[in-house]
């Protein structure tokens, strides 16, 4: 008799198998010690069947935290690499310790070896479970970490102390400040730049946005961002807990990110915030697990700055697959609008989702900061030279900092 799984259920075997997956390797070392940069590879785990070398003018990546096939973000990130859409990137290895190890018989296994074999014969990319087993570095090591935030502090400390020049760290990048504190700490102390992947900093709607709100004295931004969940009580709780930091801290930290980069938006410089109990819905719901999580399902605030900034943020779980930015007059008419995608881009996401029936739909939406994002890492890493519009490690401590500020406030207002 064959058993049907629900969806919800699958998904936080997943994540918890990931988190044991990762948590076992914390008491092996990360990275091998190198001695010097002119190391030569050891081929070790990997045999003598090594083909992919990051050439003159590239970072070596380390992908850390792949996921599953159409699912993981980091799947995403190797598709991009591997295919050569960042120049300054070679992705020599990706370290997947669930799907090589107990997921591998588990739900998703089977598609993940099929796509590892694929990679490996098509591309020579090469594939471990632990950080340990990689050779010391012959080109500028960026390790880019894609995992589960909670293993983010351990892997970014163990990246720093083996050779990485560079990191690019997926938001938030720590679950709490306080984690996040040490880590821009460790990595200042360390001489390594600690990069981040808020790809809606350097968003095409983001900037043609800003531009046009420039051009209207006294005028208004407001930063919408939505997702596509059923508006179900079991899909709402199944977010709800496999995203247990709460909405501010995982779907809406990149409209935050934009406040803290561009709007000067930090908690010390905070006035006022004013949410939008029309608009906004807060709910307590049980997840998989059958505990209970309260978090928005939808939420807009207006934050108003001491030096004079006022600015929007909108949030909906359940309103779709667009993001966009409005721009309102002192009249509070709104003036323009810019979405992502705009109709230039529709028709590479047509391209992709057909390239790619059965991956996640935002993956397509964002293809073209997802790369911009990597490459200008990658270039860093390998020149030196800035990563325009990248935010820094700084940017997230100041994000996360308002995120943990913001929930209390506007749960408060919101009962």
């Amino acid at each position: 008799m064959r058993i049907s799984v629900p969806t919800s259920v699958l998904i936080t075997m997943l994540t918890l198998g990931r988190t044991a997956a990762f948590s076992a390797a914390r008491g092996r070392n990360a990275f091998l010690n190198h001695a010097g940069s002119t190391a030569k590879r050891s081929l070790g785990t990997f045999g003598k069947t090594m083909t992919m070398y990051a050439e003159e003018g590239q970072a070596e990546v380390i992908l850390v935290g792949c996921g599953a096939p159409n699912r993981g973000m980091g799947w995403y990130h190797a598709v991009q690499m591997l295919e050569k859409q960042c120049p300054s990137a070679s992705l020599d290895y990706i370290v997947e310790p669930w799907f090589m190890g107990a997921g591998g018989d588990g739900p998703g296994g089977d598609d993940f070896k099929v796509w590892q074999a694929e990679s490996e014969a098509k591309y020579g990319v090469k594939f471990t479970t632990s950080l340990e087993d990689l050779p010391p570095p012959d080109a500028p090591r960026l390790a880019l970490i894609s995992g589960r935030t909670a293993d983010n502090p351990h892997l970014l400390s163990e990246s720093i102390k083996h050779g990485s020049k560079c990191i690019y760290l997926e938001k938030p990048g720590a679950p709490t400040v306080t984690e996040l504190e040490s880590m821009a700490a460790e990595a200042e102390a360390a001489g390594v730049e600690v990069l981040m992947g808020y790809n809606k900093n350097v968003c095409k709607y983001v900037r043609k946005t800003r531009e046009f709100a420039e051009t209207i004295p006294g005028s208004h931004v407001t930063f919408v961002s939505n997702n596509a969940y059923e508006n179900t009580p079991e899909s709402l709780g199944e977010c709800f807990e496999r995203n247990a930091e709460g909405m501010l801290k995982n779907m809406a930290i990149h409209e935050l990110a934009l406040l803290a980069s561009f709007y000067d938006v930090t908690v010390d410089n905070i006035e006022s915030v004013t949410a939008d109990k029309e608009f906004s819905s807060m709910q307590t719901l049980p997840g998989p697990s059958g505990k209970d999580f309260t978090d928005f399902d939808k939420i807009k605030f207006t934050i108003k700055t001491k030096t004079g900034s006022e600015v929007s943020v909108q949030a909906d779980r359940c309103g779709g697959t667009d993001s966009f930015a409005t721009v309102s007059d002192t009249e509070e008419k709104e003036v323009f609008r810019y979405y992502m995608p705009d109709d230039e881009d529709k028709a590479h996401v047509k391209e992709l989702e057909a390239k790619y029936p059965t991956a996640m739909p935002y993956f397509f939406t964002q293809d073209p900061d997802y790369i911009t994002v990597k490459e200008r890492v990658a270039k860093h890493t390998v020149d030196g030279e800035p990563a325009e519009g990248i935010a820094t490690i700084g940017i997230a401590v100041e994000t996360l900092k308002v995120a943990e500020y913001l929930t209390p406030i506007l749960q408060e207002q919101l009962k």
